[in-house]
Order: C-alpha cells, then sequence, then structure tokens
C-alpha cells in the first residue's frame, strides 16, 4: 500500500516585488544564491544538465554531517512564467535513495494584494511512498524551503536598499 501527502506552507517576504522574486526562483538564479547564502544549511547547487528550462537537472550536495547519501539530483518539470510557478522532482538520491516513489517541490511566487513590493512564496512538498517505508515520514520538512525563501527575501532586500 502508498502512502501520499502534501505538505504546503506560505513564506511572506516583505520589500520584495512578485516580478522580481520570480527571476531568481524561475531558473537556475535560486541555485546559485542558495550555495552563496546558505551552503552550511541546505547546501550547495551545481548544474548538470540544462539552462534553467523544463528538463534542466541539478545537484544539491547537502552539508556534511547529513544523514543520508549526501546529495539528490532534481529535474525542473515545470516552469511557467505568467503563473510563476517551478515544479521539481527529485530524480536521484535525497529521498528517491530512502525509497520514495516521489518527491515533487512546487514552489509559487504570488503577489501580495495588501503590498505590492512584499510577496508569498507558497511552497509545496508532494510524496508517495511504500506505507512499510513510513518511518521516514518525520524527515519531510517544509523548513529548509522556508529558510530559502526568507534569505533570498532578505538578500533582494539589501541588494535594492545598496542599489538605490
Amino acid at each position: 500500500m502508498k502512502i501520499q501527502g502534501k505538505i504546503t506552507e506560505e513564506t511572506v517576504v516583505v520589500g520584495v516585488g512578485a516580478e522580481e522574486m520570480w527571476k531568481v526562483y524561475g531558473g537556475l538564479e535560486l541555485g546559485r544564491l542558495v550555495s552563496e547564502l546558505l551552503p552550511h544549511e541546505i547546501g550547495t547547487v551545481q548544474p548538470i544538465q540544462g539552462h534553467g528550462g523544463v528538463g534542466t537537472i541539478v545537484k544539491l550536495t547537502f552539508p556534511p554531517g547529513t544523514p543520508g547519501v549526501g546529495y539528490l539530483k532534481e529535474i525542473f518539470t515545470k516552469i511557467d512564467d505568467e503563473k510563476r510557478v517551478k515544479e521539481t522532482e527529485t530524480i536521484e538520491g535525497g529521498f528517491k535513495a530512502m525509497g520514495f516513489d516521489l518527491y515533487r517541490i512546487r514552489l509559487e511566487i504570488l503577489e501580495n494584494s495588501a503590498d505590492d513590493q512584499s510577496t508569498i512564496i507558497r511552497s509545496t512538498i508532494e510524496y508517495e511512498l511504500d506505507e512499510n517505508l513510513a518511518n521516514f515520514l518525520p524527515f519531510v520538512t517544509i523548513k529548509p524551503l522556508q529558510t530559502m525563501a526568507e534569505t533570498i527575501g532578505k538578500y533582494l532586500c539589501e541588494k535594492k536598499k545598496n542599489n538605490a
């Protein structure tokens, strides 16, 4: 029997509009900034194949001491510039190595109707695994995506201030 699940969390980033945030999230810039700003919390990202569009494959190497195989490879399966949605699926390592049949991340960059200089980042994780592997479920967490959203937001705000 299979277990399927979904976790969604919204992070509000103040001081950065949705269009500006999508310029980072929509392609390879996100991985570059994660490597630069969060190497000890999330890891380092290296493009393996492609230029940031659908079909691009990146490798995320986790920080030393992270349990498991130490890396994951994911493929960009959907990029919608109009709706500002990006989806990736793990194809090797990470949760795939733990036995998950599916581990998909969806990142949506939404305009905040209350303030055009703030953005809502809706992060969703969808997963599927055999019920015999249910002991791995506590490892599924949205926290790294929240940390990434908050850190990228702070970085873009600082960059904006320094260029003003």
